[in-house]
């Protein structure tokens, strides 16, 4: 079986958001976390598309590089016909990558020599205008995005940021070639490779944009950006097949929010959820510092028997900064996330099969410790946020991006599940 589209996403919780897209676009789509041995315990015959979720958002990029060219490498493999390299929608990275080095590594191992940026997720409030990322009416740098603790956004030209990051040479598709529609963006992509450009950040500020560039890049081997451009990619190519919702499978438990994103969504859904729910805020310092402060919260969930639960590991950017100037930010950010993954390989032998996840790094942290090297797909939750299950469905899982989700997510997630 050839694979339509093969996804390589630099994090947990970005792989589940493309793969859910992609199958609300009609396509079968498998999630393996992590390159596998062999086909990863999963029939292809049965999918259209594979996404390989990785974790190499914010490790060095040399690292970064050799996990994607990997994950190419197994999906060239099997056929795809295309590559889709998805990141954050609102272009999460450091001055250094690991976005520019992975494009570049993936344009010389494809064998092409182009590639559009195009992170925009109209639904989700992030558009493109003139080469600049928006967050709602905010530009990026004027965003909350500006105090992430690990890629603080404070550039809000793609342009710019891509060009810093990569060897090659970055060109703009504007909203007006956009809008004349796919054959005027192909025009554009042949003029900026006939200049030496390797990359054309596009515009895009509505939905219709998307479907715009994908029908431009349908031919592509390789195309980069959010999760959304994916899903009009997979309406290109989707076959409506339609698969059982896992959940189905779901057996009866309790719910539990592990929180480790620091961002002003999550912080906003933790409030909105404190009025009723039992919190528990984790003792970051402690933890940081090497204190084993798994039995305690052990104990504080098995006080709370019934109604589900929050833990948190989120603080406001004070908070963080103070703690990563006192141990380090990959220090403090590690000690978290061993928590948090340990705390998670717990909870089903206390009746919680129900897990919301908040934060890429702390999804990856979740998913690794609990061994689940795949996940099938069920019903969406938020755009770009799906209920996802364990292959045998003991477990359901959602992997959210710190940035998604409105104030009720939290409650709303619990909730929809049977």
């Amino acid at each position: 079986m050839t694979l339509l589209i093969g996804g390589i996403a630099d994090d947990f919780t970005g792989a589940t958001d493309l793969a859910s897209l992609m199958q609300r676009a009609g396509l079968r789509v498998a999630q393996l976390n992590g390159v596998p041995d062999g086909d990863g315990g999963i029939d292809l015959s049965t999918v259209d598309a594979v996404v390989i979720a990785l974790k190499t958002r914010t490790i060095a990029p040399s690292k970064a590089v050799a996990q994607s060219l990997a994950a190419a490498d197994w999906l060239d493999a099997r056929g795809a016909e295309q590559v889709f390299f998805k990141y954050c929608s609102t272009f999460d990275s450091r001055p250094e990558g690991n976005i520019g080095p992975v494009s570049d590594a993936l344009r010389v191992r494809l064998k092409t020599d182009f590639a559009l940026i195009c992170p925009a997720f109209p639904e989700n409030g992030r558009t493109v205008y003139q080469g600049h990322l928006f967050v709602f009416d905010l530009l990026l740098s004027d965003s909350p995005m500006k105090d992430h603790p690990l890629t603080p956004m404070r550039q809000s030209s793609v342009v710019t940021l891509m060009q810093q990051q990569s060897a090659g040479r970055v060109g703009l598709v504007d909203l007006a070639t956009v809008r004349a529609g796919a054959g005027a963006i192909a025009a554009r992509i042949e003029t900026l490779k006939a200049a030496g450009i390797s990359y054309g950040v596009v515009d895009a500020t509505a939905a219709d944009d998307l479907v715009s560039i994908a029908h431009a890049a349908r031919g592509h081997r390789l195309v980069t950006g959010g999760s959304a451009l994916g899903m009009s990619l997979g309406a290109l190519w989707g076959r409506a097949a339609g698969s059982d919702d896992p959940l189905k499978l779901l057996a009866p438990g309790r719910g539990i929010v592990l929180a480790g994103s620091c961002s002003a969504a999550t912080r906003g859904q933790i409030a909105e959820v404190a009025k009723d729910w039992p919190i528990l805020k984790l003792d970051t310092e402690r933890a940081a510092a090497g204190e084993d402060i798994l039995p305690e919260t052990l104990d504080w969930i098995a006080a709370h028997p019934a109604g589900p639960l929050l833990i948190q590991a989120s603080a406001d950017p004070a908070e963080v900064t103070a703690l990563q100037a006192r141990f380090g930010a990959e220090v403090a950010g590690s000690a978290i996330e061993t928590l948090m993954g340990r705390l998670a390989q717990s909870l089903p032998s206390m009746g919680i099969n129900r897990i919301v996840v908040a934060g890429g790094e702390t999804s990856g942290a979740v998913v690794t410790a609990l061994g689940l090297t795949a996940l099938r797909i069920g019903a969406s939750i938020a755009p770009g946020v799906p209920w996802t299950t364990a292959p045998d469905a003991s477990l359901a899982l959602a992997l959210k991006s710190g940035n998604f989700g409105q104030p009720d997510f939290f409650r709303r997630a619990l909730a929809t599940l049977p």
